[in-house]
């Protein structure tokens, strides 16, 4: 049984808007910092604890003559309600260990090796009682309460101590590459590098948006499965889950849609014809360490795949060779790489010449600094089709067009987020419907193979544009750039100290 697409619960309790939960459950993370929980922790055991919620208000609205519980009755949100004390803390404890047995079904990766991290038995009962069960999640529908999950893990990707901002790619930059790869029923989809599961969830809502009055039965049902996401770390992958459950992707009591693995370890089983990602910065290739604390540590190792014809460390690269390898024919691909990946020699080198001779690599994206919750990350977005070989051997590859939003373009992520109308033009220019009409401007300019395969190194770091200033730093923005900058802070601070007041006044009622 899902926990979507079904009659609301009927209830007395008041909707709230998903930003007013946000503020809510992110106050209440304020509160748990002083138990020393980080922010990803927090959003770990809002997971844990939505899910259940979510699948009481799913079984109690599902108006079939047999209904089934998503969650034994002895381990179910009930359960947690009717106790207290040091009682609700063993309790919890229990429910974690016994759901995460459950191996190869979502609710396996949700609770795979869960722990209880919230020492305090009456902060943990606040939490269930007066912050989550108070609310009736399912009756917000789909898009309420899995926007403020989404909002919950952009607050943890702000948390830069925790590291969580290199699971979060941000989200107008995902709608556009999705609004221009255009998934459609037919697609399967993967991200081998998912982290909380940005693109897998876009596709699915670019799907659902655009074609969802035309599906017949069997292209629903193969859609239920094929939006796939690998992730490396299990503590993420969890996220991934229950972030696609929210937004009605996937079962609870189904197959898992989530693979909690290294997708670089071995050659791809299938094939997809889609491949969105994001892969982790960072030039060394991480390898998983598992244990209490589901860390990982990185290290300088390289992979042997028959599949690879280059060995490096760089493990950019070798995710470029892994989805060169994961593309069914045909099949396309857009993935977010940094400078590196562009213009390193050596296996770079090498990588790019067969990606140019054996893939038809059309278009990339220079994204500009600050959109990105790590500061001063130069990225790009690299668009590529696999397609049958050329019977003369000519290169697949006849044009690559650089679309430059970098120079010139300042973003921070409080006073001038990136917006989805920001690549508004970009979208336009790429011309998805017929590529062939596409026309050069200022910013967008179309490179030859020849010209490609001339450069040093076939150097893809291409750009035309000049800044006006040599100099990166923010010290020359202008006084009204600053100013909302500290405007936008005031205001976020503003809307969490009107969180705390609700929440008295709750309390006092």
């Amino acid at each position: 049984m899902t926990v979507v697409d079904i009659e609301p619960v009927r209830t007395s309790r008041t909707a709230i808007s998903a930003n007013s939960l946000v503020a809510r459950l992110w106050n209440y993370c304020n509160v748990l910092r002083d138990d020393g929980l980080s922010t990803i922790d927090y959003v770990e055991q809002l997971s844990f604890l939505l899910f259940l919620k979510i699948a009481k208000e799913a079984y109690e609205a599902d108006l079939s003559d047999d209904p089934m519980p998503i969650v034994p009755e002895r381990l179910d949100w009930d359960s947690l309600v009717a106790k207290q004390g040091d009682e609700l803390e063993r309790h919890y404890r229990v429910v974690l260990t016994e759901l995460g047995a459950r191996p190869f079904t979502m609710l396996g990766t949700i609770f795979a090796k869960a722990q209880n991290k919230i020492a305090d038995p009456a902060k943990l009962r606040r939490l269930i009682v007066d912050l989550i069960d108070k609310q009736a999640w399912q009756a917000q529908g789909v898009d309420i309460k899995g926007d403020a999950y989404e909002g919950l893990l952009a607050k943890g990707a702000e948390d830069i101590k925790t590291g969580a901002g290199q699971y979060f790619t941000p989200r107008a930059l995902i709608h556009a590459i999705v609004d221009v790869i255009r998934p459609t029923p037919e697609d399967t989809v993967l991200d081998p590098a998912c982290g909380t599961g940005g693109f897998l969830i876009a596709a699915h809502e670019y799907i659902r948006n655009n074609h969802l009055q035309g599906m017949s039965r069997a292209q629903v049902d193969h859609v239920a499965g094929a939006i796939r996401g690998v992730e490396l770390v299990p503590g993420t992958a969890r996220l991934a889950a229950m972030n696609m459950l929210l937004h009605g992707i996937g079962r609870s009591d189904g197959d898992s849609l989530i693979t909690v693995d290294d997708a670089l370890r071995n050659p791809p089983i299938e094939h997809a014809s889609v491949v969105l990602a994001n892969p982790p910065f960072g030039k060394k290739s991480s390898i998983t360490v598992y244990g209490e604390d589901d860390k990982v540590g990185g290290r300088d190792i390289s992979y042997t795949r028959e599949d690879f014809r280059a060995t490096t460390t760089n493990k950019q690269l070798n995710f470029v060779q892994h989805i060169m390898s994961a593309l069914a024919n045909p099949g396309r691909a857009a993935v977010v790489l940094p400078d590196n990946v562009l213009f390193e020699g050596g296996a770079g080198e090498k990588i790019r010449r067969r990606l140019l001779q054996e893939f038809d690599v059309h278009t990339l994206l220079r994204l500009p600094t600050g959109i990105f919750y790590a500061n001063g990350v130069k990225a790009n977005v690299l668009f590529f089709d696999k397609l049958s070989q050329r019977a003369d051997g000519q290169p697949l590859t006849q044009t690559l067009w650089v679309y430059d939003f970098r120079v010139g373009q300042h973003f921070t992520q409080k006073a001038k987020p990136l917006r989805r109308a920001d690549l508004d033009d970009f979208v336009a220019s790429f011309a998805a419907d017929d590529r062939s009409q596409r026309t050069e401007s200022d910013r967008f300019r179309p490179f030859s193979y020849t010209e490609l395969i001339a450069r040093d190194k076939v150097n893809l770091d291409i750009t035309w544009l000049k800044e006006a200033t040599d100099s990166d730093d923010d010290a020359l923005l202008p006084p009204s750039v600053i100013a909302a900058e500290i405007i936008e802070e005031l205001q976020a601070a503003l809307t969490e100290f009107t969180a705390i007041a609700e929440a008295l006044g709750e309390a006092e009622a």
